[in-house]
């Protein structure tokens, strides 16, 4: 088939920007894709191109992608257009498919079994479980297991050195290396790998053995990536060894460094900067037509993403006429978005999104529809919320107003409420309590070696755990952090005042502290066994959830500095920290990807006396108030 004749088939509706990419197939090249402009077209369109314009084998082309399920999607596609028989002689895989294959094939090579892939094993919880009690010094909560998973993906993704191991250690408070060291041996002893060890043991196999390379390369002459910008280090340095072959190159990555919204698990975008300095004679081409969002939504994201520094120069333009204005939707407080949104969610009759950093920015609105009996689509929901630091501090002083005989409990919260007794008079206070069967601070109260000032200050902290029963749920609340002292030790440990504000909402609707406690039970089991009805048009999800999504309407939840972003971008400014810098470009690509999600109409909620530095980068003429 002729070039002529393949573009009249397949590619009459292709843009100049798009046909350049297409017919540009030997060579690396890197293709820098705005949101909504055909990238998933191009490459399966490419793909075709190769076969039946080049003559490529397809079996010697393998095609990369993020998810599995964005393999099979890929591959449909490709069927779609050129036939199934042409898309089973294709691999379209995952890159830890790619590896678990290279491992597969190489034990077999040397005669060795390799190790069993393992990811969820009670054992491995159980050994993670019990490092952290002994490296932190406390019981593993759900949010805690999470945060030290993904800290041991990231070090292995990123293949950190000593001084970036240290530096997390810093970042997180507690001794990440070692837990990192424990879980590699305990793995090793048990001959299991997770889906990090693929990557790391495919790169260690194909760099230590030449021929094992020459053969995987041999078999893989053109290799093509989707969503680049979601690679991580190790991934990118995996891929750059399977593509460079003698004097040959053929990598074709896809992907948009602005996109990149994946830190915290590894993604690298870093490489798409480097990418002519990492493949000789590298080229770098653009699409940046926007085929999917109103003209007012795209032009203002272009100018929001422009405010980035750390990024390939390029303008995302619009197909689409500018007919709708962005909507900013002004409100006295952050409380009131709920009973606005409630609202939206009754009247919805087409397809809107609720879209939002953090899970738990969510949880008053689905707090709101539960009790209303609204439906709704829940995508991206996890628990970690119910199993953090604040939720489990707060439980634990309730739940010690109500038993001040549990010794366990008071251990547990007595320097976080301003008792002022030192861990030896709390261990031994604790101790006469379980001797004499009497209330904890009752032996505090009776001991002649505490000072007599401390044995005061506990008295009216008696007093004050007394008074909870008497408080509805908002002010047993302000009680506990306000003049128990709660809020002086979460500005001690810098905890996240946002999560306070989503329990203080919640505390809102209650009759008293213990019911608190009583819904957030309910809604976490809420959050854990939610059935979406796929035909309800009222959808709540996280940004990252959202990612490759589209929608009609959407509504951004909470873009007040602090939140969203989590930093300040004013204080940024004067940073001479180059990684708090990165890490507000990488907000700001979030902030980007929801944005680009509309099709129609966008809407973002703005607050009286909270400062939001990405509503203002995005609004402007384009904008219109209510």
């Amino acid at each position: 088939m002729t070039e002529q004749e393949f573009f009249n088939q397949y590619g009459q509706r292709l843009n100049d920007q798009q046909r350049e990419a297409v017919v540009a197939v030997e060579g690396p090249l890197l293709l820098l894709a705005v949101p909504g402009s055909g990238k998933t077209t191009v490459l399966v369109t490419r793909l075709g191109f190769m076969i039946l314009v080049k003559g490529i084998s397809p079996e010697s082309i393998l095609t990369l992608t993020y998810t599995v399920a964005a393999a099979a999607d890929m591959k449909r596609r490709f069927a779609a257009l050129f036939t199934e028989e042409l898309a089973e002689r294709l691999e379209f895989r995952t890159i830890n498919g790619v590896c678990q294959k290279i491992i597969t094939w190489y034990g077999r090579r040397i005669g060795k079994e390799p190790y069993r892939l393992c990811e969820e094993d009670p054992a491995i919880l159980s050994y993670l479980q019990n490092a952290y009690r002994k490296v932190a010094g406390g019981f593993a909560s759900e949010a805690d297991l999470s945060d030290v998973r993904t800290r041991i993906s990231y070090i292995k993704n990123m293949a950190c050195d000593g001084k970036q191991i240290e530096d997390l250690k810093k970042e997180c408070g507690y001794d990440i290396g070692k837990i990192y060291a424990g879980y590699c041996a305990f793995m090793k002893d048990q001959s299991l790998m997770d889906f990090d060890d693929q990557l790391v043991y495919a790169y260690r196999i194909l760099s230590a053995d030449p021929a094992a390379l020459g053969a995987v390369q041999r078999k893989y002459q053109y290799i093509c990536v989707d969503e680049a910008q979601d690679t991580s280090l190790i991934q990118h340095e995996l891929i750059a060894l399977l593509a460079k072959r003698e004097k040959q190159d053929n990598l074709f990555m896809v992907g948009d460094e602005d996109q990149s919204i994946y830190g915290f698990r590894a993604a690298y975008p870093q490489a798409l900067l480097a990418f002519e300095k990492v493949h000789e004679n590298g080229r770098v081409l653009l699409m940046e037509t926007n085929y999917r969002s109103d003209g007012n939504i795209v032009k203002a994201a272009a100018r929001l993403i422009k405010k980035n520094k750390f990024r390939h120069e390029k303008t995302m333009v619009p197909s689409v006429e500018a007919k709708i204005p962005i909507r900013k939707i002004s409100l006295v407080t952050r409380s009131a978005q709920y009973s606005y949104l409630e609202k939206v969610a009754r009247d919805a009759k087409e397809e809107t999104a609720v879209l939002f950093r953090d899970n738990e920015s969510a949880l008053p609105l689905i707090d709101r529809l539960e009790r209303a009996g609204i439906p709704y689509r829940m995508r991206g929901g996890d628990l970690v919320f119910f199993s953090g630091k604040m939720i489990r501090d707060i439980r634990d002083i309730i739940a010690f107003s109500r038993d001040p005989y549990d010794t366990e409990c008071f251990m547990r919260i007595y320097y976080k409420v301003g008792s002022y007794l030192t861990k030896g008079y709390a261990t031994a206070a604790c101790g006469i309590s379980s001797a004499q069967g009497i209330p904890v601070l009752d032996a505090v109260a009776g001991s002649e070696s505490i000072p007599k000032r401390t044995r005061d200050n506990c008295q009216k902290l008696q007093r004050q755990f007394r008074e909870l029963s008497r408080f509805n749920g908002k002010d047993g609340l302000k009680f506990i952090v306000g003049i128990m002292g709660y809020g002086a030790y979460m500005d001690r440990m810098k905890m996240d005042q946002s999560k306070l504000f989503v329990l203080r909402t919640l505390a809102a609707q209650e009759a008293d502290l213990t019911g608190l406690v009583r819904r957030l039970d309910e809604l976490g089991q809420i959050c854990r066994e939610h059935r979406s009805d796929p035909s309800c048009p009222f959808v709540l999800s996280t940004i990252h959830s959202s990612k490759g999504l589209e929608y009609r309407e959407v509504y951004i939840l909470d873009v007040l500095d602090g939140v969203f972003p989590d930093q300040y971008p004013s204080q940024v400014v004067y940073s001479s920290d180059i990684k708090v810098k990165q890490e507000l470009e990488e907000e700001r690509r979030l902030f980007y990807v929801a944005v680009t999600r509309a099709r129609e109409r966008l809407n973002i909620f703005a607050y009286d006396h909270s400062k939001s530095t990405f509503l203002t980068e995005l609004l402007g003429k384009y904008a219109a108030g209510r």
